[in-house]
């Protein structure tokens, strides 16, 4: 029986395919030079299309390796008819050599996009060998891992490696000419989907079809001669039907290249949805209707497969889980998830957000940026097709040094695919002073602190307080609670001492983002527990875990979101960053600080402090770690200057974003604007409105005193937002 033998790209069917999946000879080793060409030499068996360190795969290895190989034999079936023969490797992790009868073919950087070759001039009739071989070190810093182990052990919330062949391998038949991408784009106004054909053109005067169906009778056809790459094909279709989560429709549609006498030299069977994504100020808008979505953060990982499910059943399996206990989509965080995944997505009505796995990288190298952006681009074109992919997250929780990368990834994916919004970076880093879509992570434990920090317009990361206005917000991470009787296994913050507990601190976290009507949505950890991080709404083996009726009511909670979305439309609330927090890095500029006593006079505008050290915001402890590391402090007090200038005076309201936690002083041109003790949860917001006659257009002077006897308390942050 051949595992996963499913039409592996279920967007992109022909009818000549031979699965690759099952028993192949294999071997391993650290040593570069040593090569597997003699297939007398491989040692092992493995199948395939699952990992060494997988059970399924027949091994079960874990530890490192930094070499793979694979052989086996395969003859082309001697009914196709078709002229080419192209080979699939839907992901292997992470440089893969093909090799076709001795022939180096092609290689491949990236663990994640599918490789694909034209075998055609190096097969002969009969048996032909293939070897594919696959380098992965994942100690080096320059290869994305996700939630893959740098360590020999898993620990935290890093995970059993995959190395090597994660995906299914597989044989196609293709004409002389051939379809290699095609682009889909539905428009819900006009009732059209626009195709755009990427072709291998190898004879003269071809014509391109398309041709769109709806349960079998065709309803829309439309063909014209083969320009190169300038074909872009509009098919109005008779009859229009939305794909929706109520009503995920999808139309089935064949993509045909004709010679000139008429015949078909090649055929591809694809589908589409009609369905569109916009985003007006604040709210992001499905077919034009808010839509709240109740996320969950989906990692992909199995038991006994690590990165590749078992079966088909168990990528269903997922969807139908997360349904079930409330949620309508999914952050596929760290991960690609395999197409078929994607295309059961598409006909169960359940959104998700397509991700990369960018953890592992060494950000202060720039030796592996165009890997990385050649990768995400192969996602980005495997991918764009499907209807229920409403958002893009190449980089989650990245440091300052990963902002030339992310301003690089967002303009490529916005020129590929400008029909969905991008996140720059979900939660740390951000890097862009236009964003289309901002989110925060908060794992706060305690309902009451949680709703204050992230909800109501209170937190800093509220989008109203970008300079270019409102933009749609979510918290893209929270809650974490871990549930386990493994006591090596761990959520976020403590866990609940009984059910009873969980479930009202569960409600009281969800609530408070149900109840927030300028948040279009949420994502919660997790769906399941993955080895020792054992936080999910189901146990790792995919078994219940809680009472899924009381769970669903839960999630599935009434959203303020969906019946106030239209105030959030529109432009008006811009604010003004006067002074930029950490939060606001993309903006951030350097401080004058002193540690130790204030000197006499430090809180005035015309204070000379030129003898001041400078440097970023935030001031943090020695040995504390923080994504956003600056000033280190070390003394009991910190005084800190800014000089910054408004574009226009005559501001009705300011606000500040404060975080410290003992004993402040701020003083905005000399003016006292605040003292507090006792220190602040998280960024928490002070009207100073009734100050806000004191910004001048032109220069102003900020000054703040901290005090934190306490090291374990030394933690310093500002912003400074005005509005007319």
């Amino acid at each position: 029986m051949i595992p996963k033998n499913e039409y592996p790209e279920p967007q992109a069917v022909r009818g000549e395919y031979l699965s690759l999946n099952g028993e192949w000879l294999f071997a391993e080793t650290d040593d570069d030079n040593k090569t597997f060409f003699d297939p007398g030499g491989y040692p092992d068996k493995i199948t395939v299309p699952y990992c060494r360190e997988s059970e399924l795969s027949g091994l079960g290895r874990k530890g490192f390796v930094r070499n793979v190989w694979y052989t086996r034999t395969f003859t082309v079936p001697s009914e196709w008819k078709s002229e080419r023969v192209r080979l699939h490797i839907g992901a292997c992790d992470y440089k893969t050599a093909l090799y076709i009868n001795g022939f180096r073919v092609t290689v491949h950087k990236g663990g994640s996009a599918p490789i694909v070759a034209d075998i055609t001039p190096y097969i002969s009739e009969g048996e032909n060998e293939v070897i594919v071989h696959a380098f992965d070190d994942t100690r080096s810093g320059s290869q994305p891992l996700g939630k893959q182990s740098a360590a020999y052990y898993s620990a935290g919330c890093h995970y059993t490696r995959t190395t090597g062949i994660w995906q299914s391998v597989w044989l196609e038949g293709v004409g002389r000419s051939y379809i290699d991408k095609f682009v889909l784009t539905a428009d819900i106004n006009s009732g059209a989907v626009f195709v755009r054909p990427i072709a291998r053109i190898n004879e003269p005067n071809l014509t391109f079809e398309a041709v769109a169906y709806m349960d079998g009778k065709e309803v829309g056809k439309a063909a014209e001669k083969l320009n190169w790459r300038n074909t872009c094909l509009p098919v109005f279709l008779s009859e229009k039907r939305l794909w929706s989560l109520e009503d995920p429709y999808l139309y089935d549609m064949k993509l045909i290249l004709r010679n000139g006498d008429g015949e078909a030299v090649d055929e591809v069977s694809t589908y589409f949805g009609l369905r569109e994504v916009t985003i007006d100020g604040g709210a992001v808008l499905i077919n034009g209707k808010p839509v709240f979505q109740r996320l969950v953060l989906d990692q992909g990982f199995y038991p006994d497969g690590i990165w590749t499910a078992p079966t088909d059943e168990a990528l269903v399996n997922d969807i139908k889980l997360s349904m079930a206990a409330g949620f309508n989509g999914a952050r596929l965080h760290q991960k690609v998830f395999e197409p078929r995944f994607l295309y059961h997505a598409d006909r169960l009505g359940y959104l998700v957000w397509g991700e990369y796995p960018n953890w592992g990288l060494d950000y202060k190298s720039t030796l592996w940026h165009n890997e990385v952006i050649n990768e995400w681009r192969e996602i980005l074109e495997r991918d764009r097709n499907h209807p229920a992919i409403v958002g893009w997250c190449p980089f989650n929780e990245t440091p300052p040094e990963a902002g030339e990368i992310q301003n690089t990834s967002l303009d490529i994916t916005r020129a590929i695919d400008p029909t969905r919004p991008m996140i720059d970076t979900s939660g740390w880093h951000r890097s862009t002073d236009n964003p289309d879509i901002c989110d925060s992570h908060n794992y706060d434990q305690c309902p009451a602190s949680f709703r204050k920090e992230s909800t109501g317009g209170d937190n800093v990361m509220v989008p109203e307080l970008l300079p270019g206005g409102r933009v749609p917000f979510f918290v893209s991470e929270y809650g974490g609670i871990g549930w386990t009787e493994d006591k090596n296994g761990w959520g976020y913050g403590n866990n609940p001492k009984s059910i009873e507990e969980f479930y009202e601190r569960l409600e009281g976290l969800t609530k408070a983002l149900l109840d927030d009507p300028l948040q279009f949505g949420f994502c919660y950890t997790q769906l399941t527990d993955v080895e020792q991080e054992q936080n999910g709404v189901y146990y790792y083996d995919r078994s219940l875990k809680f009472d899924m009726a009381r769970i669903k009511s839960i999630f599935g909670g009434k959203s303020a979101y969906e019946e106030t979305a239209p105030v959030l439309r529109g432009y008006d609330t811009a604010w003004t960053p006067l002074v930029e927090s950490h939060k606001l890095p993309m903006f951030a500029k350097p401080w004058k600080y002193r540690l130790g006593t204030a000197p006499e006079g430090w809180q005035n505008a015309d204070f000379d402090d030129s003898a001041f050290r400078e440097y970023f915001l935030p001031a943090v402890a020695p040995g504390r770690w923080y994504p956003y590391v600056g000033i280190i402090w070390d003394t009991e007090e910190i005084i800190c200057r800014r000089e910054f200038n408004a574009p226009v005076d005559g501001y009705n309201k300011l606000a500040a974003f404060i975080d410290f936690k003992d004993e402040v002083e701020v003083y905005l041109n000399g003016v006292k604007v605040l003292a507090e003790k006792g220190g602040t949860s998280y960024m928490d917001r002070r009207d100073l409105s009734e100050f806000a006659g004191l910004v001048r257009k032109g220069r102003n002077v900020i000054a703040v005193r901290v005090k934190a006897p306490d090291d374990a308390k030394r933690f310093f942050d500002i912003g400074l937002f005005a509005k007319r």
